[in-house]
């Protein structure tokens, strides 16, 4: 592994421990960002280029999507040289060039770290299966055969089938969460946390500002192999699989959320306070635990920062009960802990589809919830296009590249429709994505939607993104207060949010139908300007239009 001198931080970026509380994250998927050298394929130097744009918006780091070298059955998510570029993407010099225009701009950059499984070409995997007794003959999870040949348990892939694959040189199966072409890590090996730490530090050494960690909850299994208990049906739901998967059937009590997992996030979180301001957000998939899964793994100063779960990324439409639940849910279960929410990402239908198609004005409802989103206590995930709001794009089976959904259409039809290129400008081939012709194509249906469209309209979802971002940065409340549920009457819903002497009220209307909501007795507040929505106040009530929102300063 190459060693690097440490280089300090950029003067832009002043060293902040806690930038990441309240912070807003723009989500990169690169391989559709921009494409720099005409091959179809966004990369490194392209989605450089396109940084001033994401500054514009008034975000406070980007996250990107894996860039590392991979056979790309999994886009990336097969990881095969965890400490170098993928020539699609461009070189390790492409890359530090990004973080110091980055850091130029004022703008910190968090990268994926795809630890749980690696590629099946990676050296790693090659040694640990060319025999039983070489030195990394335990680093991934093997296991005898049943007497009668099938796997050691009934352990289910994600993405379909037994979580087992029978490999014939060690006559033995092998753990994958995943595709087969992605075995899973043993990390019960200390030697594997240890080069897992190393390849931290290597991205830490170049000077990255944070991590989203995938699948945070998957890296330890029971070393007893028991087999998961079924899952009553009234229990199953699709947050994390959808509908249609098996994989729904199941208690996932064994294969994922062990309790040995904290003692690793101790290690890691070690390493990353090293570093003057590092923060990293971990991805919890788990449909009966989740919130409690975020709680354990935020707790305190000695794990990671914070965590997402699949609360606002399932199928279900928002509304302003489930809102209240879940923020008081995760308040009651993690009440030192600390989430980053997100409605849209490169795993799941953008919610622009999920839960604007039925509404008679798409544009404002979209501007009422992505208000709702950056006022809720917690970090922000934004996803690229989210801006535009882009809809999920509809593909051909012809033009599937995701496995997933090959395996389980029409039913499923996978990850694609939310990866197509982003749209910079209509008049131009690709919408300007690329000269050559996309990995995935541009959606016709989002050309209307393109930055050129939108730009300097001040009635476009992208100035409204704009515009509240930055009345959001304007009020520290709205950062990193804390909050207090006031009220939930049919779509509206009203709460505080506090951070030393200021106290704001936030009331939204998620209907399309004017709504009122009634604060509580004494509870008057003085309207804030800046946020570009309507609404006003009537004594202790909030009146709204159809998609309306008022924030008040309480006295």
């Amino acid at each position: 592994m190459p060693v690097l001198q440490h280089r300090e931080a950029q003067p832009e970026l002043a060293p902040d421990r806690d930038w990441w509380r309240g912070a807003v994250i723009y989500q990169i998927y690169p391989r559709s960002y921009q494409d720099s050298n005409g091959d179809g394929i966004g990369d490194l130097r392209g989605a450089a280029a396109r940084l001033p744009y994401i500054a514009s918006l008034g975000v406070d780091a980007i996250w990107i999507s894996p860039f590392f070298k991979s056979p790309m059955k999994d886009f990336g998510y097969d990881v095969s040289d965890y400490c170098d570029v993928d020539p699609m993407f461009g070189t390790l010099a492409d890359f530090d060039a990004l973080v110091a225009e980055a850091h130029r701009l004022g703008l910190r950059v968090m990268i994926d770290e795809v630890i749980s499984h690696t590629a099946d070409i990676h050296p790693w995997f090659k040694e640990s299966r060319s025999s039983r007794d070489n030195p990394k003959a335990d680093w991934y999870v093997w296991a005898d055969a049943r007497p009668d040949g099938t796997p050691p348990n009934n352990w289910l892939s994600i993405f379909g089938g037994s979580a087992w694959q029978w490999d014939t040189r060690r006559q033995q199966y092998y753990l994958h969460n995943f595709l087969a072409e992605q075995p899973d890590l043993n990390f019960h090996n200390r030697d594997v946390q240890d080069a897992l730490l190393d390849v931290t530090r290597f991205w830490l050494e170049r000077g990255v500002d944070g991590f989203r960690l995938d699948t945070i909850n998957f890296y330890f299994h029971s070393q007893g192999l028991e087999d998961n208990p079924p899952l009553p049906p009234e229990q199953r739901n699709d947050q994390t699989a959808p509908a249609v998967n098996p994989y729904n059937y199941q208690d996932h009590l064994y294969d994922k959320s062990r309790p040995e997992n904290l003692g690793f996030l101790e290690r890691f979180r070690a390493l990353l306070d090293e570093y003057p301001a590092v923060a990293a957000v971990g991805e919890v998939g788990d449909s009966q635990r989740g919130l409690e899964v975020v709680a354990a793994y935020t707790a305190g100063e000695s794990r990671v920062q914070m965590c997402y779960a699949f609360d606002f990324l399932a199928p279900e439409k928002i509304s302003a009960s489930k809102v209240r639940s879940v923020l008081e849910a995760f308040g009651r279960v993690a009440s030192d802990g600390w989430s980053c929410w997100a409605f849209s990402n490169h795993d799941v239908m953008r919610h622009a589809s999920r839960w604007a198609a039925d509404e008679p004005d798409r544009t404002a409802y979209l501007k009422v919830v992505s208000a709702l989103l950056m006022s809720l206590r917690g970090s922000v995930c934004l996803y690229q296009g989210e801006e535009l709001g882009l809809g999920e794009a509809e593909l051909a089976f012809e033009d599937l590249q995701d496995p997933y959904g090959i395996r389980f259409w029409p039913e499923f039809k996978g990850r694609d429709g939310c990866r197509t290129p982003m749209v910079w400008d209509d008049a131009k081939p690709n919408a300007g994505f690329s000269t050559a012709r996309p990995w995935l194509p541009v959606a016709k249906e989002h050309l209307q939607l393109a930055v050129n469209r939108q730009q300097g309209d001040q009635n476009s979802l992208l100035e409204h993104y704009r515009r509240f971002l930055a009345f959001r940065r304007g009020h520290p409340a709205l950062v990193k207060g804390e909050i207090e549920f006031l009220a939930v009457e049919g779509d509206a819903i009203a709460f505080a949010r506090r951070e030393g002497n200021e106290q704001i009220v936030c009331a939204f209307n998620l209907g399309s139908r004017p709504a009122t909501l009634t604060l509580g007795a004494g509870k008057k507040a003085q309207p804030l300007s800046g946020h570009g929505l309507s609404g006003r106040a009537e004594n202790d009530k909030i009146v709204f239009h159809g998609y309306g929102a008022w924030f008040g300063r309480l006295d």
